[in-house]
């Protein structure tokens, strides 16, 4: 097999089309082009569908790339660790995250990062849907209780909770109280009042919730909070400077699973450097991986 042919392909596979590749990478459309039919022929099999304005990989050419563009990375990465006495942290790194997270650390994270590895040119995409990491070629995630999946490993770097908050100004409910309190929630508003099972200093309890108010951010439900709109569930971590500073009291624990932040890339012989020195900078920003640890980095 052409290993020029094979790298073309994953160029155009990568990129969505041979045009797109060529503007993105310097190459000839016109080379790009034949050494994919190259490929094609040499394997006799149609890698591409191929419309009137699109370029859509077939069953058999998605296969071929899922199982290429890995290895021709771990070529890439290899040679660049000879050729440069393997010290260098250097080239691209793609990073998909949350919105919470991006907007509020990672950007003074990636900020000492680059600072540290002026070679690298670091891309981070801020949103919460799930990515196809081989498809979309980036590097690391970082998602927050991810299902579990076989082409993928990782660690947890940091781990939160979600407690429920309010104004000092609202009235704590009894633990007997089935009035409802009002509420911020994150997303639609629903018709009826929410129950929301929690832990307090007495043990387990509920909560019934009247939402008054739906957003779609979580800073936006914290500074709706701060300012009395309602009780809300939010991560420790966002409110803890507000509990010592008396601007929001706890009412309880959210009784649930913890709040973890996994840090993902490709099952693969040979970790990417570039990847390997941003999960030692993440392991180094947080240590210990605590709520309290993230608030004071976010305050620093």
């Amino acid at each position: 097999m052409d290993l020029l042919a094979l790298t073309d392909f994953n160029l155009v596979a990568r990129h969505g089309g041979v045009g797109k590749a060529a503007r993105e990478t310097g190459r000839p459309k016109a080379t790009l082009s034949r050494h994919v039919a190259e490929l094609e022929a040499s394997l006799d099999l149609r890698l591409f569908e191929r419309g009137k304005r699109s370029l859509k990989l077939t069953q058999e050419g998605r296969a071929l790339f899922e199982r290429t563009t890995l290895l021709l990375n771990e070529i890439e990465e290899t040679a660049t660790a000879i050729t440069s006495g393997g010290h260098d942290v250097r080239g691209r790194l793609r990073i998909s995250a949350p919105l919470l997270f991006s907007q509020t650390a990672l950007g003074k994270l990636a900020a000492q990062f680059t600072r540290r590895y002026p070679q690298v040119r670091l891309e981070i995409t801020a949103e919460d849907r799930p990515v196809e990491m081989v498809e979309e070629a980036y590097d690391l995630v970082i998602r927050v209780n991810p299902e579990p999946d076989s082409s993928l490993v990782g660690r947890i770097f940091l781990r939160d909770r979600l407690v429920v908050v309010a104004s000092p100004d609202l009235p704590v409910p009894a633990g007997n109280q089935q009035e409802p309190v009002p509420a911020v929630v994150r997303g639609a508003i629903a018709e009826h009042a929410e129950t929301w099972a929690v832990t307090t200093t007495e043990g387990a309890s509920t909560i019934t919730a009247r939402p008054v108010l739906g957003v779609s951010s979580l800073l936006m439900a914290r500074d709706a909070v701060r300012a009395g709109a309602g009780a809300a569930r939010l991560p420790l971590s966002m409110v803890s400077y507000d509990l010592v500073a008396g601007t929001m009291v706890k009412w309880a624990d959210i009784d649930g699973p913890e709040i973890a932040l996994w840090a993902l890339y490709p099952t693969r012989r040979l970790l990417n450097s570039r990847v390997s020195a941003f999960l030692d900078h993440l392991r180094e920003a947080f240590p210990r991986g605590t709520p309290d640890e993230l608030a004071a980095y976010i305050r620093a």
